[in-house]
C-alpha cells in the first residue's frame, strides 16, 4: 500500500550495537589502531593523536575528573574552537556520566552567565586564553563554578594537563563501575540553542539519541576507513558533533582547520576525501569562482562561462544523454578540475547542513565531480531527520533526501513538519512547559519549519514557520524561498526579504563585490569601495536586473520592489548571523530600520 503524501518513514530503527557513546573506544577506535585518529597544526606542523594515545588521554580525563569531584549528572562546559582536546575532554566527561555543555566561543558574557547558572555547570575547560578570562568574568559570582581550564598554555592560567596529571597512579579499573552506571537513556550532553529568539534553551540529549542518528547514517557516509575528513564547522553544534562521531566510528581521521580563514590552505595540504558545511560557505566559494572567471578575457572567459552554463544544467537523478556527458567530460577535463584541486583533489563527498542550499549550487558541483549531499534536522532531533544520499535513486534535488531509518515524518495541516523516533530530545532542561509546547502527547516534535514530501519519499523544506509574514493586503510571503531564489545571481552575496505589514515585499541586498567591480570595470567605470560601487546608476540598475530575473518566477504578491543596497556583509560579530551563518531577522530589522522605513514611505 502506497504511503500518504503528507507521511514518509525511514523504516525500523537501526540496531545499537553499543549503548553508550564512549564505547566506541573499545569497541571500533582502539581494535582499528589508527596512528591518526585525530590531528591538529601545532607550530606550523600537523600533530596526530594515535588510538591508544587517545584512549590513555580519555581515560586519565575521566579519572582526574573523578578526583575532582565531578560524577553523574554534573555538568562541564567546553568552550573552544575545534582541536583535539575537545574530543578528549568530550569522552573523559562521557565515561562518568557527567554531561557535556558545548558553548560556542562567540556568544555574548550575558549569554554565557544565563547557561552557566542555568545549567549549575561545575567545571569548564576553555580553548584559549581570552576565552579562559571571557568564561571566568562570567562565572565570577557563580558559586556553582569550582575550576576553569585553558587548553592553551599560559604561565599563571590553570592548564588542563593539570586534569589528567590527578591521574597519575591511579588504576584505570575505577572507572569501570563509573561506566557500568551509565544507561543509553542518560544524558550525554546539554546543548543551548542559540537564543536568536528569547532564552536560550538547553536541549537535552542523550546516548540513544546521538547513536540511533549515528547508526542510522553510517552506511550513506561513502568515506572509508583510513580516509581523511577536514572539520571545520564547530563542534559544539550538534551536527557537526554527531558526523565526527560518525568518523570516529568508521575510523576515518579527523583533521581539524587551523580556522576558517585556512580552510583553503589546509584542504590543499589534507587532500581530505570528505567535510562538512554550511550552504554559505559554499556560496562563498562558488561567488568567489565566478567572480575570478569574470576576470578572465577572450576565448578563456567564454570556455569558462560556457562549463559553468553547462554545469547549472546538471541532474545527478537524470540521464542526461551522450550528447551532454561528452561536453561535460571536456568541461571536467579543462575547467572543473581545477575546481577539484582546489578542494584537494580527492573529495568523496561533502556534506552540506543548517539551511536550505540552494539547488543550482547542487547542480554545478555534482557537475564538477564534486557530490554535495544535504541533510535536515534541528539540534533537538541530534540533529538529522532526513539526508540525500550519494546515490541518484535516493537523491532529489531541492529536497533534503528521505527520512533516516528508525525516523518517522509527517506534514501537519497547516504544513508545519512533524518528526518522531528515537531521535527526538528529551526535552529541555529545566522547561517542562516549553517541552510539552515542542513535542506533543503522541510523541511528534514539531519542527517549526514548513515543507512539504515530494515524490511520495523526498522532504522538502520552504521555510520556517515563525518566519512567514503577511502583507497588508493579507497575502503570506515564505521570505526563504525568494531569498535563496535571489541569491542564485552571481551579483549577489547576502539578501534578506521585509515587507511584514505592509503592501508588498522589498529586501536588504549585499551584493558580491567582487563580481559587481568586475562588471563595473567592463563598463569602464572604476569604484574605490563598497559605498561608491552601490550607489553608481550601473550597480543599480544591474541588480534591479537579476532582482527581476527572480520576480518573473514569483506570484504579484510576492515580487520584490524598492530593494536597497547595503555596503557591509552580515556578520556575526555584528550579530547579525548565528554562529552557522543564519540570519537573525530581529536585529537585522532592528538594525537597519531607518533604511526599511524609507522603503515604504
Amino acid at each position: 500500500m502506497n504511503q500518504p503524501t503528507n507521511f514518509i518513514s525511514g523504516g525500523p530503527t537501526p540496531a545499537m550495537p553499543y549503548s553508550r557513546m564512549f564505547e566506541l573506544l573499545p569497541r571500533y577506535i582502539l581494535p582499528a589502531g589508527s596512528p591518526e585518529v585525530l590531528a591538529a597544526k601545532v607550530k606550523g606542523q600537523w600533530q596526530p593523536i594515535s588510538a591508544q594515545s587517545f584512549a590513555e588521554q580519555v581515560n586519565a580525563v575521566s579519572l582526574g575528573l573523578m578526583q575532582a569531584g565531578i560524577g553523574k549528572g554534573d555538568r562541564v562546559a567546553i568552550v573552544s574552537a575545534n582541536r583535539p582536546e575537545w574530543n578528549i575532554v568530550d569522552f573523559g566527561i562521557q565515561q562518568l556520566g557527567a554531561v557535556s555543555v558545548p558553548l560556542y566561543p562567540t556568544i555574548t558574557p550575558e549569554d554565557y552567565r544565563y547557561i552557566f547558572r542555568d545549567a549549575g555547570v561545575k567545571m569548564a575547560f576553555t580553548g584559549n586564553v581570552d576565552l579562559f578570562h571571557k568564561v571566568r568574568t562570567a562565572t565570577a559570582e557563580d558559586a556553582t563554578m569550582q575550576a576553569i581550564y585553558c587548553f592553551d598554555e599560559q604561565p599563571g592560567l590553570p592548564h588542563w594537563s593539570a586534569v589528567k596529571q590527578a591521574a597519575a597512579g591511579l588504576d584505570q579499573a575505577l572507572l569501570e563501575p563509573r561506566k557500568a552506571a551509565v544507561g543509553p537513556d542518560d544524558l550525554l550532553t546539554l546543548i543551548y540553542t542559540s537564543g536568536t529568539t528569547g532564552e536560550p534553551k538547553g536541549v537535552m540529549l542523550t546516548h540513544r539519541n546521538l547513536i540511533s542518528n549515528v547508526e542510522a547514517m553510517t552506511n550513506y557516509l561513502v568515506l572509508r576507513p583510513g580516509d581523511k575528513a577536514l572539520s571545520f564547522l564547530p563542534m559544539c553544534h550538534i551536527f557537526e558533533r554527531t558526523v565526527l562521531y560518525m568518523y570516529l566510528r568508521k575510523n576515518i581521521s579527523i583533521f581539524y582547520a587551523e580556522s576558517m580563514d585556512t580552510i583553503a590552505d589546509n584542504l590543499r595540504e589534507i587532500q581530505p576525501q570528505g567535510f562538512t558545511t554550511v550552504p554559505r560557505l559554499l556560496e562563498k566559494v562558488y561567488d568567489r569562482i565566478v567572480a575570478k572567471g569574470q576576470e578572465l578575457t577572450g576565448a578563456k572567459r567564454k570556455l569558462f562561462f560556457w562549463a559553468l552554463e553547462l554545469g547549472l544544467q546538471y541532474d545527478p537523478c537524470r540521464p542526461m544523454g551522450a550528447w551532454y556527458n561528452a561536453r561535460l567530460a571536456l568541461a571536467r577535463k579543462l575547467i572543473f578540475s581545477k575546481w577539484q584541486q582546489a578542494l584537494g583533489g580527492n573529495v568523496k563527498m561533502i556534506v552540506s547542513g543548517s539551511a536550505a542550499l540552494q539547488p543550482r549550487l547542487v547542480r554545478v558541483f555534482w557537475a564538477a565531480g564534486i557530490p554535495v549531499s544535504q541533510g535536515y534536522g534541528l539540534t533537538e532531533t541530534s540533529p538529522v531527520i532526513s539526508v540525500c544520499r550519494i546515490d541518484p535513486p535516493y537523491f532529489e534535488v531541492g529536497s533534503v533526501g528521505e527520512a533516516i531509518p528508525g525516523v518517522e515524518v509527517k506534514i501537519a495541516e497547516d504544513g508545519e513538519i512533524l518528526s518522531r523516533g528515537p531521535h527526538i530530545m528529551k526535552g529541555y532542561f529545566n522547561k517542562p512547559d516549553k517541552t510539552a509546547e515542542a513535542i506533543d502527547a503522541d510523541g511528534w516534535f514539531h519542527t517549526g519549519d514548513i515543507g512539504e514530501i515530494v515524490q511520495g519519499k523526498f522532504l522538502k523544506i520552504t521555510d520556517r514557520k515563525k518566519e512567514i509574514f503577511k502583507t497588508s493586503g493579507g497575502k503570506y510571503v515564505a521570505p526563504q524561498v525568494i531569498e535563496n531564489r535571489l541569491k542564485e545571481s552571481p551579483l549577489i552575496e547576502q539578501v534578506i526579504v521585509v515587507g511584514d505589514g505592509h503592501k508588498f515585499p522589498s529586501a536588504l541586498i549585499v551584493p558580491e563585490y567582487q563580481a559587481l567591480r568586475a562588471y563595473l570595470k567592463e563598463k569602464g567605470i572604476e569604484v574605490k569601495d563598497n559605498t561608491e560601487a552601490i550607489a553608481h546608476p550601473e550597480a543599480i540598475d544591474k541588480i534591479s536586473q537579476e532582482v527581476e530575473k527572480t520576480n518573473a518566477g514569483l506570484a504579484q504578491y510576492e515580487r520584490i520592489k524598492r530593494p536597497r543596497l547595503l555596503e557591509e556583509a552580515f556578520s556575526i560579530d555584528a550579530g547579525e548571523l548565528t554562529p552557522t551563518l543564519k540570519l537573525k531577522r530581529k536585529a537585522i530589522l532592528e538594525k537597519h530600520k531607518a533604511l526599511i522605513n524609507d522603503i515604504y514611505k
